[in-house]
């Protein structure tokens, strides 16, 4: 398993393992301590998994945590994903960047997003099961949502989203969150 920093999220790491294929499929190795203590994070600080499955074109997100934020692990370990991650961590040398993935279950790949970063992906395939580890227990009173369509972030998503939870749907604009933020 090999680290491999993103340029466009200070912080955020792509954990792509290596696969060991033969006739009967595949294995690998998800998730590593060491190759996560090697980029200076804390394997130990996850304290939850959580699992969600998605049907093609469901679009979760964008969803952050207030407070002290939320670094988490996302990997795709069924089918196909397109993933989101916006800095949104004011001192930040990427603040406001987007950076945008595809993970599969066919690669295992994990994607690490730091506290203060935006998240959300699209189901790509029938079925798509999205693994995530979050390194504090989830308090449904720190969630913050923004507006997956929000013109300011112009991301791209590469299907039509045919289904959205209703307050995804009804999230704020970045600069009404941000603005919220601000005045706290």
């Amino acid at each position: 398993m090999k680290a491999i920093a993103i340029p466009a999220i200070d912080g955020a790491y792509l954990f792509e393992p290596t696969p060991y294929a033969d006739e009967r499929g595949f294995f690998c190795r998800t998730f590593d301590a060491g190759v996560v203590r090697s980029v200076g994070l804390d394997p130990d600080a996850f304290v939850q998994d959580s699992l969600s499955r998605s049907v093609r074109g469901v679009l979760r997100g964008l969803h952050l945590r207030s407070g002290a934020g939320e670094a988490k692990l996302v990997r795709c370990s069924y089918g196909r994903i397109f993933d989101v991650v916006v800095d949104l961590r004011p001192g930040s040398p990427t603040y406001r960047n987007v950076a945008t993935f595809e993970l599969s279950g066919e690669t295992q790949t994990t994607l690490y997003i730091p506290a203060g970063c935006a998240h959300g992906f699209q189901a790509l395939t029938a079925t798509a099961d999205t693994s995530y580890r979050i390194d504090r227990p989830h308090d449904p009173a720190e969630d913050v949502t923004i507006a997956f369509d929000d013109p300011e972030l112009a991301i791209d998503w590469p299907l039509p989203a045919t289904s959205v939870s209703r307050r995804d749907r009804e999230a704020p604009s970045l600069a009404e969150v941000l603005k919220h933020r601000e005045e706290k």
